[in-house]
């Protein structure tokens, strides 16, 4: 057998058992008790667009496309994921201390106002993510019956 089949032969029996190795899973049942809708008191209109735009990444009830099962797609997906919620944990919004809710609520307003999230590589493929002018204004709307002081830069 020529080098480059032996090779080729290789690769395709790595790339098969590359699909044996699954990532975890972020899936859990409903909406947590520490999930922002149980701290602050937010319109269904406007959760529903956190829940739509924002929870594949930002909580923890991921809804997978088809190809998360191809790996390393998935593999980047689990990271993408897991970095995600390092920033921000819409699941867990409850057990944040008031300042640094207060500060993640800072940080939810300015990606939304100056466009960065969802980030492009989400929304090239899930064009539905997109925050419209709309979704930003019941954001916004909302944001100002928060009982907190949000910096104005």
């Amino acid at each position: 057998m020529k080098r480059s089949r032996k090779i080729i032969n290789g690769l395709i029996i790595l790339i098969i058992l590359m699909q044996v190795i699954q990532p975890t899973k972020n899936t859990a049942e409903g909406i947590s008790e520490n999930d922002i809708s149980k701290t602050y008191a937010i319109s269904t209109d406007v959760h529903q667009i956190f829940i739509e735009k924002c929870y594949d990444c930002h909580s923890h009830n991921t809804q997978y496309p088809w190809y998360n099962y191809i790996q390393p797609i998935g593999w980047w997906m689990a990271a993408h994921i897991h970095d995600g919620k390092e920033h921000l944990n819409f699941s867990e919004f409850k057990t944040y201390d008031p300042k640094k809710a207060a500060h993640k609520l800072e940080e939810i307003s300015e990606a939304v106002n100056d466009g960065w999230m969802p980030l492009d590589s989400y929304t090239f493929l899930h064009q539905e993510a997109r925050i419209s002018a709309n979704d930003r204004e019941a954001i916004n709307t909302w944001m100002k019956t928060l009982p907190i002081t949000l910096e104005k830069k």
